[in-house]
């Protein structure tokens, strides 16, 4: 038997990384870092946004050299030889670059003779690839068509068909839809457990991190943590509970009641309840954490997300996930009041139909959760609902007016964050906030009080000169949400908001949409992290256009199978709800629904 080889694949040590701003501004993208990966390892690297894990990873990858260091990969010294290292590593950025007008067997064509494979080797290496990502029936499709998530496995399989010794994937999983990131991520399991290849991946979901070999979390351009996930995991233990909350009480102002705590290190809600951190160990078990709300609290095993959130408070001062937004007139709610009614809805491309005879209600003040993979129709709904697009067929109210008749009236009523923020990065922060504020017909005065509500509700005060495309991913989100809000919409459509989020960013912006929703504002939002649906009143679970489920986050959660050992998540519904569904278009000869 051949010993391992005790070489490590990756060798990093101090290394230092510093870009500059503008003229007077240093940023430390790395600080001092220093990391191994070992063969056969499944490295994840973790932080917040602007935390330097895609300036390590291009470090890496040879596509940047290091201020001061050693970075060593393959055992080649990378800042002396950058050039052999791209040419053996399989890098995936977070925009692979595929070819859209191209199909996907000439991609895999295309970036084989870039990286010279042989043509007698390419047709046994295409079979294995298009068997690992399910792309086979999809050869001929163009790239173009493809959903998000095939279009990652895409990437993928192009990153992988010269069959490189290291694989490093730049936040892979980045919206894409639950299933999809399931199927990805059991591909990237299986290259290394069957095929023990090191893989150096970089995520924004913790419970990705969780499963992999071991972790580096990073903050600042400083590692705060390296090691297993266990190690992060147990720095929660004896701090985590659930909180049930009181009659007619939803689980989100519960959880936001406590992540204002000083005393509270994270809340999110968790099927129904509120899952929370204690800043300190209670001591007395359950009794020592009790009067912090609810109607009963039981201590609960720590998971990786909770350490995770015990190690970001213990290297910051914020007692807080972040603010929540005060509206200047907040709306009032009538009992039961409807201010958005879809009734089969239907929206045709040529002979493409996007959506199926949609129907759903939202009531003033609610928040409704718009889910589905990725091509199930949820962008194209939200444009029609925001009067962008025309519907094919079918009714759409939104607050009263019929959108058929009056939809520049409606449009002035309502809010919309679209997937890519819709900023002008060449504009700074108080620009953009003054175009948009003149776009929604705000001047002088009012433009002036609007701008500086903004600016100081999302605390953007500190930024104002800086322009909106060097901010880091959360200060964007929170700017387009801003930008929405000048106009003081009474519902607000958000699209994807979250995608790509680190889980700070995703704390702070759902605090606010809380707020928001308890001061009338109605909100329709989509996501790909179902821990999110758990924030809504309603969710409707949308696939091939048509409606697969709807009805409260219990409900929906409902109709998952329970899970060995623990309760059913919402994304364990999502994923029975789309396989059932689409188990039945098959036995229905509808074929397969794009992935």
């Amino acid at each position: 038997m051949v010993a391992a080889d005790p070489t490590p694949v990756i060798f990093g040590r101090e290394l230092r990384k510093t870009f500059r701003r503008d003229r007077k501004t240093l940023v430390h993208a790395l600080d001092g870092v220093s990391l191994e990966v070992r063969a056969g390892t499944l490295l994840a690297l973790v932080g917040p946004d602007g935390a330097g894990k895609t300036t390590l990873l291009r470090l890496i990858a040879g596509l940047l050299t290091a201020d001061s260091g050693e970075l060593r990969v393959l055992g080649i010294d990378v800042a002396k030889r950058p050039g052999d290292v791209q040419s053996r590593i399989g890098y995936m950025p977070q925009k692979f670059g595929l070819y859209e007008d191209l199909s996907v067997r000439e991609n895999l064509d295309l970036y084989a003779d870039l990286h010279g494979v042989p043509r007698a080797e390419r047709a046994a290496r295409y079979a294995r690839l298009m068997e690992m990502t399910a792309l086979g029936p999809f050869a001929g499709r163009l790239a173009g068509k493809l959903s998000g998530g095939m279009k990652q496995k895409l990437g993928l399989a192009c990153t992988l068909v010269r069959a490189p010794p290291l694989l490093v994937l730049d936040e892979p999983t980045v919206g894409v839809d639950p299933l999809s990131r399931q199927e990805l991520r059991e591909i990237i399991l299986n290259l290394v457990e069957r095929e023990k290849l090191p893989v150096i991946i970089s995520t924004a979901y913790l419970d990705e991190a969780a499963g992999c070999h071991r972790v580096v979390v990073l903050r600042d351009g400083k590692v705060l943590a390296e090691g297993a996930p266990e190690t992060v995991t147990r720095l929660a233990a004896g701090k985590t509970f659930l909180a049930t909350p009181g009659p007619g009480q939803p689980a989100r102002l519960l959880q936001a009641e406590l992540i204002d705590r000083a005393d509270v290190v994270d809340a999110v809600p968790e099927g129904g309840k509120a899952r929370f951190v204690l800043r300190q160990n209670a001591g007395d078990g359950d009794r020592g954490a009790r009067g912090l709300g609810g109607a009963g609290v039981t201590a609960v095993p720590p998971r990786f997300e909770d350490g995770f959130m015990v190690l970001f408070r213990q290297s910051h001062t914020a007692a807080t996930a972040g603010g929540a937004v005060a509206l200047e007139r907040p709306l009032a709610r009538e009992k039961g009041e409807i201010v958005i009614k879809v009734g089969d809805l239907v929206r045709r491309f040529g002979d493409f139909t996007a959506v199926d005879h949609v129907s759903f209600e939202v009531r003033r003040g609610e928040i409704f959760g718009l889910l589905g993979p990725n091509g199930a129709g949820k962008t194209t709904t939200f444009r029609m609902l925001c009067g962008l697009l025309p519907a094919t067929g079918g009714t759409l109210e939104i607050a009263g007016l019929d959108l058929r008749w009056a939809r520049d009236e409606a449009r002035q009523r309502l809010g919309y964050v679209a997937q890519k923020f819709s900023l002008y990065g060449q504009l700074s922060v108080m620009e953009n906030l003054e175009f948009f504020a003149s776009a929604y017909g705000l001047f002088g005065c009012a433009r002036r009080r609007r701008v500086a509500w903004a600016m100081e509700q999302f605390e953007l005060s500190g930024l104002a000169k800086l322009p909106s495309g060097q901010l880091p991913g959360g200060y964007k989100q929170r700017l387009a949400m801003a930008a929405a809000l000048l106009h003081e919409p009474e519902i607000l459509f958000l699209d994807e908001p979250t995608s790509g989020a680190d889980p700070i960013a995703r704390r702070e912006f759902w605090r606010r949409i809380t707020a928001l929703a308890e001061q009338g504002v109605t909100v329709v939002v989509t996501t790909h992290f179902m821990e999110e649906a758990e924030y809504c009143d309603h969710v409707l679970i949308q696939d091939a256009g048509k409606v697969l489920a709807k009805g409260t986050p219990a409900e929906v959660r409902g109709r998952a199978q329970p899970a060995s050992g623990r309760a059913a998540t919402m994304e364990d519904a999502f994923i029975a709800i789309v396989q059932e569904g689409r188990a039945h278009a098959r036995e229905k000869g509808q074929g397969e629904p794009a992935r």
